[in-house]
């Protein structure tokens, strides 16, 4: 049941990051469930005409374009001040500057939410290796940086995203490259589980939640029960919808550290994060705390998930 706040009221939303991958999927859905809704973008008329074509599209769904910049306090502090909730998506390599937005918050002081760009594992139940562990300890302090400030929070953890992970059928190695015609890589013995989640459906689980009072503070997970795979399941399940089989080749642990430690940006930082998800279990691997999170489809039952098996056959 949803609260009565949620119903009745739609708080304004201000998306920082949203012309990047996941994005622009949480603008359409924030616009979707009638949040008047302002993107922070730094540039108006941008060279890039696929950039350009993508602000059309958000002023042709109803958003309103707000010219700022993260490096920009004054104009970040005139942003949030339009502004309930506040959705930073920003990428891995400005995670670090969120706390520009955090000293933006808090000196507007009207945010009733801040949602941080996490948006991935439970930075605070992962166990690897540089370069994804800095970048996990990153997004740690931010936490705790939201927490002692006082700010009020949800923090968002999809897990993994079907565009990065499903088209290669889970080989980190060949991202970008479309389904494996004979061989594929598994990192270790491929029985952890992990969790795959479509970016739309991510989206739309994120804005069911901005006006919730039970995700307020909490950490708001995605697993739906579909979607929890292991390697080796997935594997079979597109052997299975292919009709073709495919040679697994294991790489034991101690040799995708090494590989880890060996390999150039960005196959580090795709094996680093590979291994939280699919050696040590990162993304299903802990029961959730009811008294720190909450899971998205046990709230918001109605939201019809596209399922794994649902994408593969996007892929046939």
């Amino acid at each position: 049941m949803a609260s009565v706040k949620e119903e009745t009221h739609k708080s304004r939303v201000l998306v920082i990051g949203g012309t990047g991958h996941l994005g622009k999927h949480i603008v359409a859905a924030s616009i979707h469930l009638g949040h008047p809704t302002t993107v922070l973008i730094r540039d108006d008329a941008p060279s890039d005409p696929a950039k350009a074509q993508l602000l059309k599209s958000f002023i042709d769904l109803g958003a309103a374009l707000l010219k700022g910049d993260l490096f920009d306090h004054e104009s970040l502090v005139k942003a949030i001040k339009c502004a309930d909730v506040v959705i930073s998506v920003v990428g891995p390599r400005q995670v670090k500057e969120q706390t520009r937005i955090i000293s933006a918050i808090k000196e507007a002081g009207n945010v009733k939410r801040f949602l941080p760009s996490e948006f991935g594992s439970d930075v605070d139940n992962v166990h690897t290796v540089d370069p994804a562990k800095s970048l996990y300890a990153v997004k740690a302090n931010l936490r705790r940086l939201i927490e002692a400030e006082g700010i009020p929070h949800t923090y968002v953890c999809c897990n993994g995203f079907a565009e990065t992970y499903l088209p290669s059928i889970g080989d980190v190695t060949a991202i970008g490259s479309g389904p494996p015609a004979n061989k594929i890589t598994v990192l270790g013995d491929g029985n952890a589980k992990g969790v795959f989640m479509v970016e739309e459906d991510i989206a739309a689980y994120t804005m069911r939640a901005v006006d919730d009072e039970r995700t307020l503070n909490k950490i708001l997970y995605m697993r739906p029960p579909a979607n929890v795979l292991s390697h080796n399941e997935l594997i079979s399940l597109w052997e299975k919808k292919s009709g073709r089989t495919l040679q697994r080749m294991h790489i034991p642990e101690e040799e995708v550290l090494n590989w880890i430690k060996g390999a150039a940006f960005p196959l580090n930082i795709l094996l680093s994060l590979a291994f939280s998800i699919f050696i040590k279990g990162d993304q299903a691997n802990f029961d959730i705390d009811p008294t720190m999170g909450v899971e998205a489809t046990k709230l918001y039952p109605d939201v019809n998930y596209t399922t794994v098996e649902g994408y593969l056959s996007r892929l046939l």
